[in-house]
């Protein structure tokens, strides 16, 4: 039965991974994984035409992917905002210990200025991930801050843990409940100025245009977008 390309992909990293911890996301920790997965090294680089790089955005996507599942079981419908936040974070973190090592491997390869911006994306699709599975179907500018706030957070917070020595993530989550209780009073100042003269106009407006952006990312492998691309061939 021949394989998806997904499939091989999962193959390739499970291949790389024992490598990343020692040498990073590096063009030779794939081309090993090719030869000892025995893959076709042209099919290989159409699965994965940045190399290690892919293996690295593709483990950090199966890492969300199961981190929504997990949220969907959960009952979180009575959680406050802030409890969702904290235990969707928390979740996602408690998946990335499993390997605390090769995440800090991943996090190092992405903040290269050559693979920044796929960073960047691979975070603002986690943060995507946690809303949309507690519901969330904005469509104005509140989609963009939601995501851009939380997208902050997780970063910050996953950076923190990376330093942290604890394995229970006692420090990290105290750190994680300050970030979240600073976004909860710029919520509350925000919706202070919402009550200002002109403020109102203003908001509209920004909403309006921000409407506009997203219907035109629907049709664009960007943030913004709906969903994502399948990868079944």
């Amino acid at each position: 039965m021949e394989q998806s390309h997904n499939e091989i992909k999962a193959q390739l990293l499970a291949a790389a991974l024992p490598n990343v911890a020692f040498d990073g996301y590096a063009k030779a920790v794939f081309e090993q994984a090719v030869i000892d997965c025995d893959v076709d090294i042209g099919l290989a680089k159409l699965i994965c035409p940045n190399g290690a790089t892919d293996l690295a955005a593709f483990a950090h996507e199966s890492a969300d992917q199961e981190m929504i599942e997990t949220l969907q079981d959960a009952a979180w419908e009575d959680m406050r905002i802030r409890e969702r936040i904290s235990f969707a974070v928390r979740t996602r973190l408690e998946i990335a210990a499993r390997d605390k090592e090769v995440v800090r491997r991943s996090v190092a390869h992405f903040a290269l200025p050559q693979n920044g911006a796929r960073g960047s994306a691979l975070i603002w699709g986690t943060a995507d991930a946690i809303w949309r599975a507690f519901g969330d179907s904005s469509e104005d500018l509140n989609f963009y801050t939601k995501r851009g706030t939380l997208s902050a957070v997780y970063s910050a917070t996953l950076l923190y843990w990376l330093g942290e020595e604890d394995a229970d993530m006692t420090s990290t989550l105290e750190f994680l409940d300050r970030r979240i209780e600073n976004v909860m009073q710029f919520e509350k100042i925000k919706s202070g100025l919402g009550k200002l003269p002109f403020a109102g106009r203003m908001l509209d407006m920004a909403n309006n245009a921000a409407s506009r952006a997203r219907e035109g990312a629907r049709f664009q492998n960007m943030p913004g977008s709906v969903g994502k691309q399948n990868d079944n061939t």
